[in-house]
């Protein structure tokens, strides 16, 4: 990545809480204008990672740099950043305008440049006409898109996002998702996004890079980490996790290692013993569990050749009772050898 076009540097960086080591040494640069989301389950290191950027905590060792100058000892408000949290930590007793404002009224800026930018930040977010309203009078949606207004209006070079979406329900969470990519593209600055959705970051980000036990396990564009992952563990966090290894590659495939392939690219065939084509691969089982799911069906198979895969198959023109009555049958998944992959151990 070239020098000018880096935001957010990373070296070495680790951070040990006594003999917990939280960040095991991570290496990583993120592009200017770029969405990118920090993925991984609780206790992965990412949200420590966005803390030691945002200089709430200092590293053990290693370094950060932002727009390529060296921050890693630098206090939080001398840092070119601004975050966004879970619980918006908006202030109650405020207006909306005044909670916007109030990181331009801490740094003395004057009345009507304060207003001017308030006011542009609000039509980013689109709550003009809110300005008067107090958090308690906004949905919760809403109230993140004025926490978010409240970062924006510092213009700062990197918005550091953590968790943001986590108070929302589902169906707010999913437009909220849709909202924030369309506003980062409105405003061009980078967004640094932690989450523990898997959905969520692939939805959402140009780059994504998974995290567990402190470290990375891969960085990449969502359809890389999706399409072509690079550990087991990734296989497995980054959606649903179909391996085949040991005695059943070999039996399957005719070869040794480990293999995945994701339950969309299985086709679960009722004939046992029907054919299958030069470029598929195939595999005969029975089906152990099936689980409606309205728009489709997941349907978990344990192999006669050992293991275990699911197939997820749309619902195009079956119901709940016709799906449900193939438990303990036998079938079999046929699949495109194109569409597995080798998995590092």
């Amino acid at each position: 990545m070239p020098e000018n076009n880096v935001a957010v540097r990373l070296r070495g960086l680790r951070k040990s809480f006594g003999p917990v080591e939280a960040v095991a040494g991570v290496d990583l640069d993120i592009a200017d204008g770029e969405f990118f989301a920090m993925l991984g389950p609780s206790g992965s290191g990412k949200t420590t990672v966005l803390r030691m950027i945002a200089g709430f905590e200092s590293p053990t060792s290693g370094t950060v740099e932002l727009g390529g100058r060296d921050v890693t000892r630098l206090a939080p408000f001398e840092r070119d950043v601004n975050t966004v949290f879970q619980d918006y930590a908006l202030f109650p007793h405020m207006s909306v305008m005044q909670n916007v404002e109030y990181g331009l009224r801490v740094k003395k800026v004057g009345k009507a440049e304060r207003r001017d930018r308030a006011l542009e930040a609000l039509r980013s977010v689109r709550l003009s006409g809110f300005e008067a309203r107090r958090p308690s009078q906004l949905s919760g949606g809403q109230r993140q898109r004025v926490a978010l207004a409240r970062a924006l209006v510092n213009r700062p070079r990197v918005l550091l996002l953590d968790e943001p979406l986590g108070a929302l329900d589902l169906k707010l969470r999913e437009e909220m998702q849709l909202e924030l990519k369309e506003i980062q593209r409105q405003v061009g600055i980078t967004f640094l996004f932690v989450t523990h959705d898997q959905e969520e970051a692939l939805t959402m980000s140009d780059r994504i890079a998974v995290f567990d036990q402190g470290r990375i396990e891969q960085v990449g564009t969502p359809a890389e980490v999706y399409e072509r992952p690079s550990t087991p563990f990734v296989a497995g966090f980054v959606g649903t996790s179909n391996l085949i290894s040991g005695e059943a590659a070999k039996a399957v495939l005719g070869k040794e290692g480990t293999y995945s392939v994701r339950p969309e690219k299985l086709r679960l065939v009722l004939d046992p013993d029907a054919a299958v084509g030069a470029d598929e691969h195939s595999a005969t089982g029975t089906v152990a569990e099936v689980v409606y799911a309205g728009a489709a069906t997941r349907f978990v198979v344990d192999l006669d050749a050992g293991g275990r895969l699911i197939v997820l198959q749309q619902n195009l023109e079956v119901s709940s009772m016709d799906v449900t009555g193939l438990r303990g049958g036998r079938v079999r998944l046929v699949w495109n050898r194109r569409h597995e992959f080798a998995i590092a151990s």
